[in-house]
């Protein structure tokens, strides 16, 4: 599956973006989806992951209760509302699919995940 992601951008800490992943070339209701992110000088890490028919997501605890992950198996899409932005959030997202679902967000490899998109750069200003 070929993913594109996009939806970055700059803006103020508590503002809201809506990061978007467009997916190609498979069957996409197959595929676990998750967004990660690296900032800059770090690993990429988890932030969230939703399963094949979106009944269940994880989250990092970072991110839990402000950012919510969603998935449009009609549209071959999946979205991550991020809500109440703060400056550490600033990163490149990037969404990836795989196939393995998990018991807990501690279980969610980067690994696990095969196909990647291209990072989308959101940046939070204080």
């Amino acid at each position: 599956v070929q993913l594109q992601a996009s939806g970055g951008g700059s803006v103020q800490a508590g503002d809201s973006l809506r990061l978007s992943c467009a997916a190609s070339g498979d069957t996409f209701s197959t595929y676990v989806m998750g967004w990660f992110r690296q900032a800059s000088g770090e690993e990429r890490e988890f932030v969230a992951a939703i399963s094949w028919s979106g009944s269940s997501a994880y989250y990092a605890d970072s991110v839990k209760g402000r950012f919510t992950i969603s998935r449009d198996n009609a549209e071959n899409t999946a979205h991550l509302q991020m809500n109440s932005l703060e400056p550490e959030d600033t990163a490149d997202y990037y969404c990836a699919s795989g196939r393995s679902w998990y018991n807990s967000a501690t279980d969610v490899r980067l690994s696990d995940f095969g196909s990647w998109g291209q990072g989308t750069l959101v940046t939070v200003s204080s």
